[in-house]
């Protein structure tokens, strides 16, 4: 097929633009690069530099482009609190501007970039995707609803939808990696103080209900995630909404990420406590049967010292440690 990806030079997106490629799909790139990489795009895949939200500026790129595979947006759950309308203008209203371009252009099926922020405090862990979803934060919401007008696109379009639930995206691959600015992930903020970029890492709430106090999360490797958006672009659902979780069904708290960072690179990452940030959930971690079911996927990188340890190659090489 030929897909469009937008978003596709940045973390994600360019790990799933380079395995839409090696699966033999024609891939072309819509990125503003105002966070993306281009150099993190394959050299044989083209980029359109421009505003998903503004189609007119792209729109020779969707001639013949049988689906879309989505990442484009604004990520960071901290600043939504603090900026919700750029996050709903961007997110939400970009992505219905997106969509009717599409339906213009013939589209016929999509993959959004979901997230697990969609639920909330969950009632249960793991979570499924019938669970009540009710986000503690504008990024979640702003997701929320292009689920929504997702489900009423493929109901009322005839457009096969499919909406990916990831929990925490990590680690690298030997040639892609997480490089955000300014960085909010934990992973690579916990790497940086052992590369002595910074001097230690904050630990945002140490009173919630989990095994030591701070929040519990369910991380996933990129590799296994683009394998999951590549599956789901091949997945025909008829004119539906298919959702699925993706995450490795185990939660590892801030302070194991931590302790186990410690041991992969030999530094002691020095922490410091601080108060909680608004709209942070207690414990995040995903039932992924359904993905197994529908779109045979399956994690292959379950191990937290695997992942970790594969982001630190990457991040040294990056950071010119080797």
């Amino acid at each position: 097929m030929r897909v469009l990806v937008t978003g596709g030079a940045g973390y994600i997106g360019s790990v799933t633009v380079a395995q839409l490629r090696d699966s033999g799909h024609d891939v072309v790139v819509v990125d503003d690069l105002r966070t993306g990489h281009a150099e993190l795009v394959p050299d044989d895949v083209p980029i359109v530099e421009a505003d998903v939200g503004e189609p007119d500026t792209y729109r020779d790129a969707l001639a013949g482009i049988d689906a879309c595979v989505h990442f484009a947006a604004s990520i960071e759950a901290g600043e939504s609190m603090r900026r919700p309308e750029a996050f709903f203008a961007n997110n939400t209203a970009g992505t219905l501007r997106l969509l009717a371009a599409l339906q213009d252009a013939g589209v016929g099926r999509f993959v959004l970039s979901s997230t697990a922020a969609v639920y909330g405090d969950p009632e249960r862990v793991p979570i499924d995707e019938d669970d009540a979803t009710s986000p503690t934060n504008a990024y979640g919401e702003s997701k929320l609803l292009i689920e929504r007008a997702l489900g009423w696109m493929a109901r009322l379009r005839g457009m096969s939808c499919v909406a990916l639930r990831y929990f925490n995206a990590s680690g690298a691959t030997s040639e892609r990696g997480e490089d955000h600015d300014p960085e909010t992930h934990l992973i690579p903020l916990v790497l940086g103080v052992a590369a002595a970029r910074r001097d230690h890492i904050k630990i945002y709430g140490t009173d919630y209900d989990t095994r030591d106090g701070t929040c519990m999360r369910d991380y996933i490797h990129v590799a296994d995630l683009a394998d999951a958006h590549v599956r789901a672009v091949e997945q025909d659902t008829g004119a539906q909404l298919l959702v699925c979780n993706l995450g490795n069904g185990d939660g590892f708290s801030v302070r194991e990420v931590i302790d186990v960072a410690r041991q992969v690179t030999g530094h002691p990452i020095p922490s410091v406590d601080e108060s909680r940030r608004a709209g942070d959930p207690a414990i995040l971690v995903a039932s992924s049967a359904r993905a197994r079911d529908r779109i045979g996927w399956e994690p292959r990188h379950g191990s937290l010292t695997d992942i970790v340890a594969s982001a630190w190659s990457w991040h040294r090489r990056r950071w010119g440690l080797d």
